[in-house]
């Protein structure tokens, strides 16, 4: 780069982010994985992706991948129609190998199924992918650089944590306008330039590794991928200003851009070096020091003393770092840091009320078609047939009398036939198995009432039910069957009361028993058990500490024997090894919750 860009170019840390990240993004997609924008289309993002757009290189695609993209568009396979008209196999190539060199744009990414984001996230470490679908088996490049679009609503949504490790920069577009667009930026030629020049961009000092390292682990970002595309990025900055070396200042800049919006937890304070701990002296001839003995004045510091005080007076490059990047969170993610309320960053909430995915013949989502026999009430994939049939069509034709024109049919048999299939969510029903006795009875029940209300409005959300099962004195009690009424569910709680005995045993055998019968009706059941795992009473109504723990037990190990999928939440005062056995017995997860409250059990 000439001397007069140089001084003709504004710095890069006087640009506005937008203009700035497109930039460093159109230099190197593939290398620095992708970009997330938050927010819905605007006239923003339309015109932030004009701009990335004439800042790529000529003839560098940029192409859309609908959420509800398959496997065909995506990573190709057998072109049908030109395999049929030349009589052998055909690679159609997909999205992933059409925008090699280029970027690819996905709308609605929090929509994007993990199955889909896996095959992205693989093409996108590797720079290549290996097709193997229809009898077919090739090497396809396909580096390219990724554009989420979050479109998301509520903090339970978010992209794919596959794809959003992967981007070097996330954008909050909400409240961004064209006038954040505006400003000198860097032209094409200038990105050239720039780009051809990184490969010898360095360091201007080694501890900086060390620094961007620090200030990434201080940050809960454990991973090495965020700490190595902040180096990428400030190498980055220094070929944009035209310096040879990347300085602390370009370090600084790329942890703002790269590390603060991935933060997941605030920088822990600093220690405090204790005290110097004083003796006090033996007497008072140890307290006056005498002036004869005193030790002489030190001698002038030399040359080499004076350079490590001044080295030991230098700000550490980790501490600025770190001060940076949390000078650049958002306020309201510094109070949900500090309050330790961490933002889901793991892509949709899982368990969300919705049951397992199970196979249908005829409606729900669908899913990869299986071969077989064409039975009753089944459909047939018919471009699937042919595209299992049509690399054998060469080998099938029969040899035809001379004169006679060739057969143009095509020959499908029983063996090419395939089925479609789909897969639809059963209902979930969630069985809340609460301890009502004892003399914290109430307090539990209280708890208990306020959960189920809040799985009853979960409930309307993802079709879900709630029952309650309540035991206490000598048996175990239905008092909410499964439903989604919030009116019918309050007014069965209203007058619930509690105290007595605790047939811990009678709880587990009617929980079970419910849960089956919802198994039967081809909904998932889940347990939810709230108790303190002390029983008293047997299973024959009769007391004894040791033989109410025996039943208990058993009863345990009946639910783990169901394979039905339970959580036991300890409500005693402090976690015991009886309560902890019940779990393992049934196969449970174990929540030891002192201090109940319904948010917190509704979250297990």
């Amino acid at each position: 780069m000439t001397q007069e860009a140089q001084t003709d170019q504004v710095p890069c840390a006087a640009w506005p982010e937008p203009l700035l990240i497109a930039t460093l993004f159109a230099m190197d997609p593939h290398g620095l994985g992708g970009i997330s924008i938050k927010g819905r289309s605007s006239p923003f993002f339309d015109a932030w992706l004009d701009l990335l757009r004439e800042l790529l290189p000529e003839g560098a695609p940029l192409r859309r991948c609908p959420v509800q993209t398959g496997d065909d568009r995506l990573l190709g396979g057998l072109d049908l129609a030109t395999s049929l008209a030349l009589g052998q196999p055909v690679v159609q190539r997909g999205l992933l190998s059409e925008v090699d060199g280029g970027v690819l744009v996905l709308p609605m990414a929090e929509r994007l199924s993990t199955a889909t984001a896996a095959r992205i996230a693989a093409a996108l470490d590797q720079g290549q992918f290996q097709l193997e679908r229809d009898g077919l088996t090739s090497l396809l490049p396909a580096r390219f650089g990724l554009i989420l679009l979050d479109e998301s609503i509520g903090a339970e949504e978010s992209p794919p944590s596959a794809l959003l490790e992967r981007c070097s920069f996330r954008l909050d577009g909400n409240g961004l306008g064209l006038a954040d667009l505006a400003g000198a930026g860097a032209s094409f030629e200038h990105i050239q330039l720039a780009t051809a020049a990184l490969p010898r961009i360095g360091l201007a000092d080694e501890t900086l590794v060390d620094a961007i390292c620090e200030a990434a682990q201080a940050f809960g970002l454990h991973s090495a991928r965020p700490a190595l595309l902040c180096l990428r990025v400030a190498r980055m900055v220094a070929a944009l200003d035209g310096r040879p070396a990347a300085t602390l200042g370009d370090v600084t800049l790329a942890a703002q851009l790269v590390l603060a919006p991935q933060a997941l937890q605030l920088p822990p304070p600093p220690e405090e070096a204790p005290p110097d701990e004083v003796e006090p002296p033996e007497s008072q001839d140890e307290a006056e020091p005498d002036v004869t003995d005193a030790e002489p004045p030190p001698p002038e510091s030399s040359p080499d003393t004076q350079a490590e005080a001044e080295a030991k007076t230098q700000p550490n490059p980790s501490e600025i770092l770190v001060d940076a990047v949390k000078s650049a969170l958002p306020a309201e993610l510094i109070a949900a840091l500090g309050n330790q309320a961490k933002p889901n960053r793991q892509g949709r909430a899982s368990g969300s009320g919705g049951g397992a995915m199970q196979k249908s013949p005829l409606r729900g989502r669908p899913i990869r078609s299986r071969s077989g026999t064409l039975k009753p009430g089944e459909r047939l994939n018919i471009i699937e047939t042919l595209r299992a049939a049509a690399p054998w069509q060469k080998l099938r034709r029969r040899p035809q009398a001379e004169g006679a024109p060739a057969a143009k049919r095509i020959e499908v048999r029983k063996s090419d036939f395939r089925i479609r299939c789909f897969a639809q969510p059963k209902e979930a029903t969630t069985i809340l198995v609460v301890d009502a006795s004892g003399s914290s009875a109430f307090q539990r029940l209280a708890e208990a009432k306020g959960a189920v209300e809040l799985l009853l409005a979960q409930a309307y959300v993802d079709r879900s039910r709630v029952a309650l099962v309540a035991f206490r004195n000598e048996g175990a009690e239905v008092l909410l069957p499964p439903t989604r009424s919030l009116a019918r569910a309050r007014r069965q709680l209203a007058d619930l009361a509690g105290g007595g005995g605790t047939p811990l045993a009678a709880g587990i055998d009617t929980g079970l028993i419910l849960a089956l019968a919802e198994k039967a009706k081809g909904r998932t059941p889940r347990l939810l058990f709230l108790t303190d795992g002390r029983a008293n009473i047997g299973r024959e109504g009769k007391a004894g500490r040791a033989v109410a723990m025996a039943d208990a037990l058993l009863a345990a190990r009946a639910v783990g024997l169901s394979n039905i999928a339970a959580v036991h939440i300890d409500t005693s005062p402090f976690p015991r090894p009886d309560a902890r056995e019940l779990a393992e017995a049934m196969r449970a997860i174990y929540a030891p919750l002192p201090y109940l409250n319904a948010q917190a059990i509704s979250a297990i």
